[in-house]
């Protein structure tokens, strides 16, 4: 057999992994909301409050951890097909922070990189966000590399497929004829209305993603089922509208509905971070315990090999492309494959008051 040549980076010659952050012993939590919360106005005894949802867990997020363990399989997966390529990591709210990982790169003569965020759909917190933190990141550091950053990813096969593979694995653990409650993280609905290039950008990849995943669950199964896309982590006053139904409402909907069971799947988040643990796990667990109906939690694809191999991928993709060659751009559904580039004007800062915090503001990787 002959031998492959490993693909060609050029014109990059890093990674960057960046990812929300989050606190890792009980002494961080407080700054690190803090720092999530900067410029919005919440007084600390709110914070406090919000602190809760951490220390229940010891006060660690599980998020750098599995940003860690994520950072070591691509490692792995770049070393198997010889894709010669530093992988950095960095945060917005928490150490290892973006602006140090940008000078440790810089140091490290690193002049172009392409950065994976750990948010797959377009929204302002999903995508502008971290790239007006990018922005002001370079900024602060002299002779940092240009980067740039790749297209979103959630109606990529390797996505999806995970999400069909967990979702049929949740399945297989409930009654014949349980739902499937896809869930996300809401938004405030004046931000899902300017994301993307055109507007409903948010919901309307959730949509086609959950379509994805039920048409080849049918397709194996031939079974046809009930299906909605849900809400979680709702914050802010509650005179501003946000995405619904929240998962525990509809929960309550669908044992009223006589639903014998039902797989929570949580398409909106890429590993099982704070938000999963808590308001799936632990919120919505409770509620579908107390009502009698029966709940599994699908796995988010954290470091399976079908997401990892996929992110090496787009790395190769998008390389081939600066070269100004023509790649393959792997997608399913309806809307096609994510832009390179974003427009000016996709997904505006959202304009908010200052406001108090109901849930955790850890948002989902994409906050």
């Amino acid at each position: 057999m002959p031998d492959v040549l490993p693909p060609d980076p050029s014109p990059y010659d890093a990674v960057l992994l960046l990812s929300f952050g989050g606190p890792e012993k009980p002494d961080d939590v407080l700054p690190f909301l803090q720092n999530v919360t900067r410029g919005r106005g919440i007084p600390d005894e709110r914070l406090k409050e919000v602190g809760e949802h951490y220390y229940a867990f010891g006060g660690r997020s599980p998020i750098n951890d599995q940003n860690r363990e994520l950072l070591a399989a691509l490692k792995t997966s770049f070393a198997e097909i010889g894709l010669d390529l530093p992988i950095y990591w960095g945060n917005r709210n928490w150490a290892p922070y973006l602006t140090e990982t940008l000078r440790e790169m810089t140091a490290d003569g690193v002049r172009r990189a392409m950065v994976i965020v750990t948010s797959a759909y377009p929204s302002y917190s999903g995508c502008r966000q971290y790239r007006e933190n990018l922005a002001d990141a370079i900024a602060q550091v002299e002779g940092a590399p240009v980067i740039d950053k790749l297209r979103h990813y959630a109606n990529h096969p390797g996505f999806v497929a995970s999400f069909v593979e967990s979702t049929a694995a949740a399945l297989s653990k409930l009654p014949e004829g349980s739902a499937i409650a896809y869930v996300t993280h809401s938004i405030p609905t004046s931000m899902n209305a300017t994301s993307g290039p055109d507007g409903n950008g948010y919901v309307g990849w959730h949509l086609d993603v959950a379509a994805e995943i039920t048409a080849e669950l049918v397709r194996r199964t031939g079974v046809e089922r009930r299906t909605d896309l849900v809400y979680c982590s709702r914050s802010g006053p509650p005179q501003v509208p946000w995405l619904e139904p929240d998962v525990n409402d509809h929960l309550e909907a669908l044992a009223e509905a006589g639903v014998p069971g039902v797989a929570v799947v949580p398409i909106g988040f890429v590993s099982d971070h704070m938000e999963v643990i808590y308001d799936l796990d632990t919120e919505a667990a409770a509620t579908a315990e107390k009502l009698r109906l029966p709940m599994a939690r699908a796995a988010t694809p954290g470091t399976d090999e079908r997401f990892v191999t996929m992110l090496r991928d787009l790395v190769v993709e998008r390389a081939a492309a600066e070269r100004g060659e023509n790649p393959a751009r792997p997608c399913v559904g309806k809307l096609g494959p994510g832009w390179d580039n974003c427009r000016p004007d996709c997904c505006p800062a959202p304009r908010r008051p200052a406001q108090p915090v109901t849930r955790s503001t850890e948002s989902k990787e994409t906050a």
